[in-house]
């Protein structure tokens, strides 16, 4: 049991113990089915922790230039970077710490693609298959009108040359029949293009790690769709997962305020 009162805060502190928990069962999901699960920064980007993570797991995943600087300095190996837009100045850079680059729209894609040629950097397309779980719209990857990800009618039946990969993202904190229904829109929208691709990326948000969540049924249903498309290699990408419920942000207390009987603890930290 750790005794929070004799760390000095503020400071987040890691459980070492319930971390390596968490990534063990995310190995044996990531062997189990066969596929290949990566750490997404956007949820998990301790990197005094990297030196643990990569005892399990060997690749990430960037939203950012510093992500995926991050990724290349810190991990020690080239980020699957996704960027909803990228702009002239940072391409270059991003293309040195990057082995994979999603675009968020075709338009970008042929903006940029021709930068990537010879630099063994595989390239895909973010794609909406116009479902997600998620209910509340500003949130919804999927929305009517969302910014992310590219329809399957603006695609057509053919994938520009150079796409080697699509990518989905529309879970969050999600458990597997989440997954299960949005494959069916996937595969239903894009499926045609499935044979052109050498990689599928599922996206985060599959919090496998959360008491009650049937990493059976995930991995069975990751086994069914490879025994299905046995050429392409399935990624996913979960954050929250990796570091769910394995520590805790230290704080203290400075002052505490009250005004019209409500009291309010003044703490260290802020958001």
């Amino acid at each position: 049991m750790i005794n929070y009162s004799q760390i000095p805060g503020p400071c987040f502190v890691l459980d070492e113990k319930a971390f390596r928990k968490n990534l063990e069962l995310i190995q044996s999901v990531k062997q189990k089915a066969g596929v290949e699960i990566i750490l997404a920064f956007k949820a998990f980007a301790m990197w005094s922790a990297f030196p643990i993570v990569r005892e399990y797991f060997a690749y990430s995943t960037a939203s950012s230039l510093a992500e995926a600087r991050l990724a290349f300095e810190e991990m020690g190996s080239k980020a699957h970077t996704y960027g909803p837009a990228y702009s002239d100045k940072e391409f270059d850079e991003i293309m040195s710490y990057s082995s994979h680059i999603t675009f968020n729209s075709l338009s970008q894609f042929d903006r940029f693609y021709e930068k990537t040629r010879g630099k063994n950097i595989s390239c895909g397309i973010r794609i909406n298959p116009e479902y997600s779980e998620v209910e509340t719209d500003l949130y919804n990857p999927c929305a009517p009108g969302s910014r992310l990800g590219v329809i399957a009618e603006q695609i057509g039946e053919k994938l520009p040359d150079g796409v080697e990969g699509l990518h989905f993202h529309t879970l969050c904190e999600s458990n597997s029949m989440d997954l299960e229904k949005t494959l069916e829109a996937v595969e239903a929208r894009f499926g045609h293009l499935f044979g052109k691709i050498k990689w599928l990326n599922m996206g985060g948000g599959h919090l496998m790690t959360r008491e009650g969540y049937d990493t059976e049924h995930l991995i069975s249903l990751l086994q069914q769709f490879k025994k299905k498309y046995p050429h392409l290699e399935i990624i996913l990408e979960p954050g929250s997962a990796f570091a769910w419920r394995t520590g805790v942000l230290v704080a203290n207390v400075l002052d505490i305020v009250e005004n019209k009987g409500v009291k309010t603890a003044m703490l260290d930290v802020s958001f």
